[in-house]
């Protein structure tokens, strides 16, 4: 399993550099992970190597949740006063986050005529 970090810590490592050496408006893990998987394309038997790692952490994923809410926590008390602020921001986001994915949906979704229209044909 140590051997399994070792080896995402590298590539997480990897995307780091190459972002910061490149000036890429990309997170470092971003790239890491996407030099990871071509890494598994194209070397199968490190997916053995991985996988027993990448398991464990996503046994553990919830912890790794804990350092944010408790920044979360903290950082409220600045919010104090802006609540109306912050609640009408989060439902605008989320309706405009609602309609941009169905317009996107739309978009992608095959056009098919309605069923009237195939009985005539």
């Amino acid at each position: 399993m140590l051997q399994a970090f070792a080896v995402l810590l590298v590539f997480q490592c990897l995307g780091e550099g190459l972002v910061f050496l490149a000036g890429w408006p990309v997170p470092g893990p971003v790239t890491g992970m996407l030099l990871l998987l071509a890494a598994l394309v194209a070397f199968p038997r490190l997916q053995d190597v991985v996988e027993a790692g990448a398991n464990e952490l996503l046994r553990h994923l919830s912890l790794l949740f804990v350092p944010a809410g408790v920044g979360i926590v903290v950082a409220a008390s600045s919010g104090s006063g802006q609540w109306l602020a912050i609640a009408a921001s989060v439902v605008a986001s989320t309706l405009v986050t609602l309609a941009l994915t169905a317009l996107v949906l739309q978009g992608l979704m095959p056009r098919t005529r309605p069923a009237q229209e195939q009985k005539d044909v």
